[in-house]
């Protein structure tokens, strides 16, 4: 009954906002020289750009497959140094957010994670662009403060709803707290963790491509040239990258798993 309620609240909620804003389904349609933009940029996606686009290119340019490709790097570098980050952070946020801890730790330590997560990536990109200028410091922390909040509400509910059978007994044998986390708890926990850890990289990988919209050296400081010269087909090449890394990354993250399950 309270699942129902739930759903038809969220239904009901859905229909005020598209009543409230006026939607209408042409809105969603392209008009004019959208039909001709959207097709161009479809069509595109079957013939991903192997060189330049533009019919001048600079004498001692660099290949556009070797500039996709540090693009490429720096992205997965960004986003692995962001989550790094984050993870260092919020492993020892859930712990106090967690059950584990009193609730005089518990409850403000939750609201710290909570305004954490509460700003986007986004605009604490802006916030340290504006005070720090375009490097690489500012965008891996910008990325981290926000996943740092959500690792560590996620992985303190998974801390509090992993069994607690064995934790307990080793107290009860005379373990301390740490003893009794380290040996029974997190490894319960850990399997779960380390998978919510794999897609917050997954998600990392497209915060930090999208990062090079400001200017960053990532995949979408490339993406965004092409797509304002009209590119599409350097657009697709910057977009099949993307997916190339979340694919090697979920298979990577599967094998992972499965190892830490058996």
């Amino acid at each position: 009954m309270r699942r129902s309620l739930v759903l038809i609240s969220i239904g009901l909620l859905g229909f005020i906002g598209y009543w409230s804003l006026g939607l209408e389904l042409g809105q969603i349609l392209p008009r004019g020289q959208g039909f001709q933009i959207a097709r161009d940029f479809l069509s595109a996606a079957f013939t991903p750009a192997l060189d330049y686009e533009a019919e001048f290119v600079p004498a001692g340019s660099p290949s556009f497959l070797w500039v996709i490709g540090n693009g490429f790097q720096r992205t997965v570098i960004f986003a692995g140094a962001a989550l790094s980050l984050a993870l260092i952070l919020g492993l020892p946020l859930a712990v106090l957010a967690s059950g584990l801890v009193p609730t005089s730790i518990r409850i403000p330590t939750r609201l710290f994670i909570a305004g954490m997560r509460s700003v986007h990536e986004l605009l604490w990109a802006v916030v340290f662009l504006a005070a720090f200028g375009l490097n690489s410091a500012g965008a891996i922390i910008a990325i981290a403060i926000p996943y740092a909040g959500t690792l560590a509400k996620v992985f303190s509910e998974m801390l509090d709803e992993a069994p607690q059978r064995s934790y307990q007994a080793l107290i009860g044998a005379g373990a301390s707290r740490s003893q009794a986390f380290f040996g029974a708890l997190l490894p319960t926990a850990g399997p779960d963790m380390a998978a919510y850890a794999f897609y917050r990289f997954e998600c990392a990988l497209r915060s930090s491509a999208v990062l090079g919209f400001f200017g960053y050296p990532t995949l979408g400081y490339y993406l965004r040239q092409s797509f304002e010269n009209l590119h599409y087909r350097e657009v697709w090449t910057c977009l099949y990258a993307i997916l190339f890394a979340v694919l090697i990354l979920e298979t990577w993250s599967g094998k992972l798993r499965r190892r830490l399950v058996a």
